[in-house]
């Protein structure tokens, strides 16, 4: 997974700086990681109204990416009144907040989980016991 981090320019009093990172090997298209990343730190909270966002370039730079997939990513959320550009100022965060979608992360989390649950039992751990196990688990 290649990671970058690039933090937004935020106006005085907001601290916490947001950070990219894109998963090539995921199956979603960059220009989505990224609409979805804007999103995911509008909603928690990490962006506010008025944050300015990277330029396209310094973005595309830093990710390692094409400047149009960055263009592409910018529009859409500007189409739909989540982002607002400023000729010549930048990129900022509108007043509008995302409605938040899932892209089928939900329908994915239902699968991984039944699928999980299915095999616990299949090795005699009931549901009861999986929060013991969960807790108990270490990565290797």
């Amino acid at each position: 997974m290649a990671k970058a981090k690039v933090g937004a320019q935020q106006p005085a009093g907001h601290e916490e700086a947001v950070s990219f990172s894109l998963d090539q090997e995921n199956g979603v298209p960059i220009y989505r990681q990224i609409i979805q990343q804007i999103e995911y730190a509008i909603l928690s909270g990490r962006m506010k109204s008025g944050d300015q966002l990277p330029t396209i370039r310094s973005l595309a730079v830093e990710l390692k990416t094409n400047p149009n997939t960055i263009a592409r990513a910018y529009g859409e959320l500007e189409i739909r009144g989540i982002l607002a550009t400023q000729v010549g100022s930048g990129t900022y965060i509108s007043d509008k907040k995302p409605e938040p979608q899932d892209d089928g992360l939900n329908q994915k989390i239902n699968e991984l989980v039944g699928r999980f649950i299915r095999d616990m039992q299949g090795l005699g751990i009931e549901r009861r016991e999986l929060v013991r196990v969960i807790a108990a688990y270490r990565e290797l």
